[in-house]
């Protein structure tokens, strides 16, 4: 899915406009949630997260979404990885 087309699914499902995030190279992100349900598009590099059903692979141009509270964790490729990420109140 290309970036304009994402934005516009956000806005059609209730999320905020999406932010850039950026994460290092081979960095990780220990288990944590957040108080809002989280939908982003990776658009450089890998990660992979980790939840209570399992862990997945998310590369450039795939879709991930997190239910507000959701414990879960990152893991960031060799490049880092950037992506647009909206956020929608819980």
């Amino acid at each position: 899915m290309d970036q304009s087309a994402f934005t516009i699914q956000l806005a059609k499902e209730g999320f905020q406009p999406p932010v850039l995030v950026m994460r290092e190279a081979h960095g990780t992100l220990d288990a944590h949630a957040h108080p809002f349900d989280a939908k982003a598009l990776v658009i450089e590099g890998e990660l992979r997260i980790r939840t209570a059903a399992g862990e997945r692979h998310y590369g450039v141009g795939e879709i991930f979404q997190l239910a507000a509270h959701e414990p879960h964790s990152e893991v960031f490729d060799a490049q880092g990885v950037s992506y647009l990420a909206g956020r929608r109140p819980a």
